[in-house]
């Protein structure tokens, strides 16, 4: 995987009342897809051999930072919920406000495509951009052509749900003996696909250059809010009428292949290609087999 961490391709647009971070490959007449990052993860998650192979079939490619992640504007001074609360709306349904939902940013995302004047585009999400992109195209459905929705899950009860030990591991606090890094190394490590594997020190240098380019962790606890105090999405995935690709790796462990699958019971038009071997990574390996996916669901649209 090569060096992604990279400013000076970093371009800023106004959205949704927010400052957005993003950066663009290919050319502009060529038809748009959109990238829509996960949890906490800054644009240069989607690696730049991704976005190169879309471009060389022919597409214009956008990747962007969420808010509160990388260089978009953060929510500095707004806190989230509790754990203790969250767990309280998860178990007992008690009404709980976050800070922003991920109905806001997909209004974020759409408002993207319109501070760049594009009125359709691809969408393509993975794990919570996976959620938000879902929103996207059942609420704004005139501005997407097709939806990828990539190690994700539909946010009904019960389903794509991290067993404890991967939530606890998460949420492990900062110790004399372990740093951030550390957990971070941890958690990828843990979470990652063990048909290909990365090494600690490659991980480690690459959450190292992440957190150069941008760090902000007060973000991560807002974005968690909002993904746990999200309603399920049955009844809008059951709306979309554009072609849908569905990817999951069978060795998920943070979003398990039951996100994939009743996301896509969902949407009976769906195409779900599941990876064996693969977890919650997007593997060098795999992706022009992704690529052969998304364009050819593209192609359809």
């Amino acid at each position: 995987m090569r060096d992604q961490v990279n400013k000076d391709t970093t371009k800023f647009l106004q959205s949704n009342g927010l400052r957005i971070a993003y950066e663009e490959f290919g050319q502009p007449s060529d038809p748009v897809i959109l990238l829509v990052a996960g949890l906490y993860n800054q644009l240069v998650r989607w690696p730049i051999e991704f976005c190169e192979l879309l471009v060389a079939k022919g597409f214009r490619v956008i990747r962007f930072d969420n808010r509160d992640i990388g260089l978009s504007d953060k929510m500095d001074g707004v806190r989230a919920p509790s754990l203790f609360r969250l767990m309280l709306k998860h178990y007992l349904r008690i009404p709980v406000d976050a800070p922003y939902s991920l109905d806001d940013m997909a209004a974020d995302t759409v408002g993207i495509l319109d501070a760049l004047n594009i009125q359709q585009a691809h969408i393509v999400g993975m794990s919570m951009g996976g959620m938000i992109s879902q929103l996207v195209t059942a609420k704004y459905p005139d501005r997407i052509l097709s939806l990828t929705s990539i190690m994700s899950t539909s946010g009904e009860r019960g389903m794509g749900v991290a067993s404890a030990k991967v939530s606890a591991a998460m949420l492990r606090p900062v110790t004399k003996e372990r740093s951030a890094l550390d957990n971070a190394v941890n958690i990828w490590q843990m979470i990652g696909s063990p048909a290909y594997p990365m090494s600690d020190d490659d991980v480690r240098a690459l959450i190292k250059a992440e957190h150069k380019r941008s760090s902000n962790p007060a973000g991560y606890m807002r974005q968690i809010a909002a993904i746990r105090t999200a309603p399920g999405r049955a009844k809008l995935l059951r709306t979309i009428t554009v072609p849908v690709l569905i990817i999951h790796g069978n060795q998920d462990l943070l979003v398990p292949v039951s996100g994939g699958l009743d996301t896509a019971k969902y949407i009976a038009h769906a195409q779900l290609e599941l990876f064996e071997g693969m977890g919650h990574t997007l593997p060098i390996a795999l992706l022009p087999d992704f690529v052969e996916l998304i364009v050819n669901q593209a192609h359809r649209a």
